[in-house]
């Protein structure tokens, strides 16, 4: 079974920041096609002030550090994306109180926390179009991976697995969100939050294993 050390999971928190900066316009654009167009500078404005008080955070542990993370990105993300990628954070980071090194059993079960907290604050469940579906990947190809030995495995599987969640969820119908306003006109299109997720696991798995 392989560990997180407190290092990479900041390094993790950084990668997912760098790709919400860097797909700003790209995310407002999937979200512009059934939604206000705003998914993108939202989550860059999140990310970006992580970034810029990052050197205030309490690093003591890893909980702490995602505490932090998680009261950043719920007060400078902007519509429902700041309770909901804030919640994400905080249901983590109150798993992980205390800790400075995680397994893959306690990251599965902090991401199904957070998955719940997420399904409560906005009424998503499995199977709606929302980057709950792409966690769910991720939960499910960890689970299978309890007995891999090598992080680059465990990484590689999960991150294919969320970034293949965009094509699998693109002809279902939106049932949460902005896009699903637009009933049977969202078949076909990108839940922008699921494009999140897999463009941010793909980068973590980079930079985790180079």
């Amino acid at each position: 079974m392989v560990n997180l050390t407190q290092t990479q999971v900041e390094l993790i928190v950084r990668t997912m920041a760098d790709t919400a900066l860097k797909n700003e316009g790209y995310f407002s654009d999937l979200d512009a096609v059934m939604g206000d167009a705003d998914f993108g500078v939202s989550l860059a404005g999140g990310f970006r002030a992580v970034l810029n008080e990052w050197d205030s955070f309490d690093m003591s542990s890893i909980g702490s550090f995602l505490l932090n993370v998680s009261s950043v990105i719920t007060r400078n993300t902007g519509g429902c994306s700041g309770p909901v990628w804030g919640t994400l954070f905080m249901r983590c980071g109150m798993a992980f109180k205390g800790k400075t090194e995680i397994s893959l059993e306690e990251i599965i079960a902090a991401l199904k926390s957070a998955m719940e907290g997420i399904s409560k604050r906005g009424g998503a469940e499995l199977g709606d179009k929302t980057l709950l579906d792409a966690l769910n990947a991720i939960v499910v190809s960890f689970e299978g991976s309890l007995e891999d030995t090598s992080l680059e495995n465990v990484l590689k599987k999960a991150a294919d697995a969320a970034y293949e969640m965009r094509e699998t969820t693109k002809d279902w119908v939106a049932k949460r969100g902005r896009q699903s306003f637009t009933g049977d006109r969202s078949i076909g299109t990108y839940d922008p939050g699921i494009v999140a997720i897999g463009d941010m696991a793909q980068e973590i798995c980079k930079a985790l294993i180079g």
